[in-house]
Protein backbone atom coordinates (compact mmCIF):
# COMPACT_ATOMS: atom_id res chain seq x y z
CA UNK A 1 0.00 0.00 0.00
CA UNK A 2 2.52 2.62 -1.01
CA UNK A 3 1.33 5.54 -3.07
CA UNK A 4 3.35 7.47 -5.61
CA UNK A 5 6.70 8.95 -4.65
CA UNK A 6 6.63 12.63 -3.75
CA UNK A 7 9.45 15.01 -4.62
CA UNK A 8 12.52 13.76 -2.82
CA UNK A 9 11.85 10.10 -3.60
CA UNK A 10 10.51 9.01 -0.20
CA UNK A 11 7.38 6.84 -0.50
CA UNK A 12 4.19 8.01 1.19
CA UNK A 13 2.34 5.41 3.21
CA UNK A 14 -1.37 4.82 2.70
CA UNK A 15 -2.92 4.73 6.18
CA UNK A 16 -6.07 2.74 6.95
CA UNK A 17 -8.34 2.57 10.00
CA UNK A 18 -10.05 -0.52 11.27
CA UNK A 19 -13.64 -1.08 10.22
CA UNK A 20 -14.31 -1.34 13.98
CA UNK A 21 -13.19 2.26 14.53
CA UNK A 22 -15.83 4.73 15.63
CA UNK A 23 -16.83 7.11 12.84
CA UNK A 24 -18.10 9.67 15.34
CA UNK A 25 -14.89 9.97 17.35
CA UNK A 26 -11.37 10.11 16.02
CA UNK A 27 -10.05 9.80 19.59
CA UNK A 28 -10.05 6.02 19.77
CA UNK A 29 -8.36 4.90 16.58
CA UNK A 30 -5.05 3.60 15.43
CA UNK A 31 -4.07 3.58 11.79
CA UNK A 32 -2.04 0.96 9.95
CA UNK A 33 0.00 1.19 6.76
CA UNK A 34 1.84 -1.62 5.03
CA UNK A 35 5.09 -1.36 3.12
CA UNK A 36 7.44 -4.00 1.79
CA UNK A 37 8.86 -5.74 4.85
CA UNK A 38 7.04 -3.64 7.47
CA UNK A 39 3.68 -2.78 9.00
CA UNK A 40 3.48 0.73 10.46
CA UNK A 41 1.09 1.77 13.25
CA UNK A 42 0.27 5.28 14.46
CA UNK A 43 -2.22 7.09 16.68
CA UNK A 44 -4.91 8.79 14.58
CA UNK A 45 -4.85 11.79 16.96
CA UNK A 46 -1.12 12.38 16.40
CA UNK A 47 -0.52 11.94 12.69
CA UNK A 48 2.97 13.39 12.78
CA UNK A 49 3.79 11.78 16.12
CA UNK A 50 5.68 8.56 16.80
CA UNK A 51 5.02 5.44 14.76
CA UNK A 52 5.67 1.82 15.51
CA UNK A 53 7.06 -0.55 12.90
CA UNK A 54 6.66 -4.33 12.91
CA UNK A 55 7.76 -7.19 10.72
CA UNK A 56 4.73 -8.56 8.86
CA UNK A 57 4.93 -11.92 10.68
CA UNK A 58 4.99 -10.17 14.06
CA UNK A 59 1.95 -8.06 13.12
CA UNK A 60 0.07 -11.14 11.88
CA UNK A 61 0.76 -12.92 15.19
CA UNK A 62 -0.47 -9.88 17.14
CA UNK A 63 -3.67 -9.61 15.11
CA UNK A 64 -4.37 -13.33 15.56
CA UNK A 65 -3.79 -13.03 19.32
CA UNK A 66 -5.89 -9.87 19.68
CA UNK A 67 -8.78 -11.35 17.71
CA UNK A 68 -8.71 -14.58 19.75
CA UNK A 69 -7.87 -16.80 16.76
Amino acid sequence: MISELPAGGVPELKWCKSSYSSNSSEADCVEVATAPGAVHVRDSKALSGPRLGFRPTTWEAFVAYASGN
